[in-house]
């Protein structure tokens, strides 16, 4: 079950066609759970894959052309809250899209949007499929479960555009990040009970997903990313967090990379803190409101790009002047922060987290999406209302992550003069290979 900005409840599930045809569907829900379906969109149109993305490294540009949008109302409910928003904010030709007071006939189609006759209604739902205008296709071997098993199975991710975190601004928004892949139906993840169930599903039957059990917040412990990370702007990078539960501290990792499979270092930021009792959120269920304090923070630079950087800004404002050099971690927490890299100290951030657990039963950890424009949740109105990709527990006593991951650079002596080692999250990531979307 997919959280869009909002916050939206959905899934989806997406059909390619080898003369470039796609049909998609999305399944809209009122809870986070995706087991009280709103209403679902069937979407067909065209799509014709273009070059590599020069902004996105690793990513397909892509152009799609809609053909046809049509809308199954699950409610009486869900047909007038719809018939609502499209009857207030729509142009004239869409005005009368649904009488007042229709009655609900369940599996009925209403067109929302066709070229041939060149009527669009979907603009009040915030409904747009810029996702496809970047696309990326990742396959990785999965080991086989069960111990009497060896060898592996393939899988195939679907990685495409994100959505913006401001409802105004995604109706035009053109991606530079990702959002949660989407699984091959023939080549996914094991085990998936969701795969099924979505890739059966159609507008008149959404997908019900299985109950799963809400689980308390507990923060305590390590968590680290599971895969190189890719957000808005050209961010690539892979986060480790520790948070200490008996005085609620916490201290974060985050490692960037130029590139998309976080092999090339750019630079590390370490931030530390501490963060406010949870509370359920109104807005999002099953997410859990937090405020994070920002104290104290060292970079270190992992590349001359980097070096250079910080070693022109501004005297004062991002650590010692002209002292950077790199794999040397630096305390900016004197200088208030880092203005080159956006970094202002002490400062905080109002959160949205969630736990949970996946089909293997390993802890996940969810942190609130950032916003795309670049801009920090530094106020209670700009609180996420969507998540990141989600962290994975560490098992093992957090000192022993602490200690590895603090020698930082590889090829580095440390002050005793033994090797540095490469970061840790690195060791956790599956190096995997890009292959561009080919259908014909």
């Amino acid at each position: 079950c997919e959280v869009r900005p909002g916050p939206e409840f959905l899934t989806r599930s997406y059909l390619f066609y080898a003369n470039r045809l796609f049909k998609a569907y999305q399944f809209y829900y009122w809870d986070p759970s995706c087991r009280d379906p709103s209403y679902s969109l069937v979407i067909k149109g065209k799509l014709r894959l273009r070059q590599a993305s020069w902004i996105t490294r690793g990513a397909t540009e892509a152009d799609y052309h809609l053909h046809k949008v049509g809308i199954v109302f699950h409610s009486q409910k869900a047909m007038r809250e719809v018939a609502s928003w499209i009857n207030q904010t729509s142009g004239e030709g869409c005005s009368g899209f649904l009488p007042p007071g229709r009655t609900w006939a369940p599996g009925a189609l209403y067109e929302l949007l066709s070229a041939k006759t060149e009527r669009d209604c979907t603009a009040a739902l915030g409904f747009a499929m810029h996702e496809l205008s970047l696309v990326r296709v990742e396959r990785h071997h999965q080991p086989l479960l069960q111990p009497q098993q060896s060898g592996s199975r393939l899988v195939e991710e679907l990685y495409l555009g994100d959505i913006h975190t401001d409802w105004v601004e995604r109706l035009h928004y053109r991606p530079t990040g990702y959002q949660q892949p989407m699984q091959s139906a023939v080549h996914h993840v094991h085990p998936c009970p969701a795969c099924g169930i979505i890739y059966r599903a159609d507008e008149h039957h959404p997908p019900i997903l299985p109950v799963r059990a809400q689980l308390p917040m507990q923060l305590s412990g390590s968590w680290v990313s599971t895969h190189c990370e890719v957000r808005p702007a050209v961010l690539f990078l892979t986060r480790y967090f520790i948070f200490h539960g008996n005085n609620h501290t916490w201290e974060g990792f985050y490692y960037h990379y130029s590139d998309p499979l976080c092999k090339q270092p750019t630079f590390t930021i370490y931030a530390s803190g501490h963060y406010t009792q949870g509370i359920p959120s109104s807005k999002v269920r099953g997410g859990t409101e937090l405020a994070f304090k920002v104290t104290r923070a060292r970079v270190t630079p992992m590349d001359q790009v980097t070096v250079m950087m910080l070693n022109s800004s501004e005297p004062g404002s991002c650590g010692l002047t002209s002292a950077w050099s790199a794999g040397v971690e630096q305390d900016i927490t004197p200088t208030n922060g880092c203005l080159a890299l956006g970094i202002k100290l002490p400062h905080t951030e109002y959160e949205l987290f969630k736990t949970e657990q996946d089909t293997k039963d390993r802890s996940l950890l969810y942190v609130g999406e950032r916003p795309t424009d670049g801009s920090s949740p530094d106020s209670p109105d700009k609180r996420p209302t969507s998540y990141q990709a989600p962290l994975i527990q560490c098992a093992g006593a957090s000192e022993e992550f602490s200690n590895y991951v603090s020698l930082k650079y590889l090829g580095k002596k440390d002050s005793n003069g033994n090797e540095a080692l490469k970061p840790l999250p690195v060791a956790f990531l599956l190096f995997i290979a890009l292959l561009f979307l080919r259908w014909d």
